[in-house]
């Protein structure tokens, strides 16, 4: 049975700013975490159906590949539904598909991220979702933190 876990993040970014980061993650996510994304090679055109495979560095504890399949995109929206088809988390999770949405802030200058996880376990006992949260929330904070030295 499919479980969830969410977490929302502000940031001082704009929406924009921020979707366009997420649509670039390949290049970028390397170049602001290193230790965590030795490199990320897209199979396809970035729609639909395109392949991302990542090479993790030794900051991402317990994990050394993952490759991801676009399910849903959707530009006006500024939402991308992926599932994860290779890598450790595999051995965790049967199912594992987040969905990133990015929602304008009060302001310009802000954003919100929700990143929604829909996951079976793949035993009997269910995997902590701390981990996960504390995941995403360290990713685009660092992103966050790009953007607004890079502005």
């Amino acid at each position: 049975m499919a479980q969830f876990v969410s977490v929302e993040i502000d940031l001082k970014v704009s929406a924009q700013k921020l979707w366009g980061a997420i649509k670039d993650s390949a290049t970028l996510f390397p170049k602001i975490m290193p230790s965590h994304f030795k490199s990320i090679e897209v199979i396809g055109d970035g729609n639909v159906g395109t392949i991302r495979k990542m090479k993790y560095g030794e900051g991402m504890k317990g994990a050394t590949h993952a490759s991801e399949k676009i399910e849903v995109l959707d530009e006006t929206n500024m939402t991308v539904t992926y599932s994860v088809i290779e890598g450790e988390i595999l051995s965790i999770f049967k199912v594992f598909k987040p969905t990133l949405k990015v929602i304008p802030g009060a302001d310009a200058n802000s954003s919100k991220l929700s990143w929604n996880v829909e996951f079976e376990p793949a035993g009997n006992a269910a995997p902590p979702t701390e981990p996960i949260k504390e995941a995403a929330i360290n990713t685009f904070k660092a992103v966050e933190g790009y953007l607004l030295t890079t502005a």
